[in-house]
């Protein structure tokens, strides 16, 4: 397994200035966060011009880019399409392997999500790339049932695990244990059990670490650990030393 960093970590800064401070901290991978209301780059700026796009992540001195997640607002359906190709093609011109996306809204249709889902997974495997799902409060899959469900039903599509979600979620009485066959991304932070303990300072919540990778190992799981710790304007703590916390626990893990 390997440890990376999310640019939002740092996500009050410019990217360039993210991805360098990501360095400092010793990661050499980077999980890119390609957001239409994000701090740093848009899907729409990468659908106008992917050339530019792939230049701003070989900024970081030493960094390899090995996930995106992407957040795009787009009018329809077929401008969606159009921004994920154009994300599918940046990630293959970077060597980025994988691309998460946010399900629908809890509550919706989940035949329609399936439906939906299917054929964009058909379009990012057709370029070679990953696609995968959050398992996220206010998404269909912050019920584990429902993202297990859908897994099943969508060909290869895969889960991007966040357990802060299901710790801290209208679900936490459920286990995920079901869902580590289909886990193809890791993210991860401390969260505590209290609704505004989503995110706490590393060792102080709920997060089992050691049996999440337990759990992974099993599965013959092989990819990407992201130290997800957000940095949003009340955080009560100085990000650094906590994203570094987070670094050195998960690589004593693998």
């Amino acid at each position: 397994m390997i440890v990376a960093c999310s640019t939002l970590c740092f996500g009050k800064h410019p990217l360039e200035r993210a991805l360098a401070i990501i360095a400092e901290l010793g990661f050499s991978k980077v999980d890119v966060a390609i957001h239409e209301e994000g701090p740093h780059l848009r899907p729409s700026e990468v659908a106008a011009d992917i050339h530019a796009a792939a230049l701003h992540l070989r900024v970081g001195p030493g960094l390899t880019p090995v996930a995106f997640s992407v957040v795009i607002d787009a009018p329809d359906a077929d401008a969606y399409k159009k921004q994920l190709q154009a994300m599918c093609r940046l990630a293959r011109v970077s060597s980025v392997p994988l691309i998460s996306i946010p399900t629908a809204a809890a509550g919706g249709s989940l035949d329609r999500e399936a439906r939906r889902l299917t054929e964009l997974t058909r379009l990012a495997t057709k370029e070679g790339i990953i696609l995968t799902v959050p398992t996220q409060i206010g998404m269909i899959t912050e019920d584990p049932d429902t993202a297990l469900t859908l897994c099943q039903r969508v060909p290869n599509l895969g889960l991007t695990l966040d357990p802060s979600h299901y710790v801290a979620g209208p679900h936490a009485a459920k286990g995920w244990d079901p869902l580590y066959p289909f886990v193809r991304h890791v993210r991860l932070r401390d969260t505590g059990a209290a609704p505004h303990q989503f995110q706490v300072r590393i060792g102080q919540g709920e997060i089992e670490y050691g049996r999440v990778v337990s759990q992974l190992m099993r599965h013959r799981y092989g990819r990407v650990l992201s130290v997800d710790i957000r940095d949003v304007p009340d955080a009560p703590f100085v990000m650094e030393p906590e994203v570094r916390k987070l670094k050195y626990l998960l690589e004593s893990l693998v």
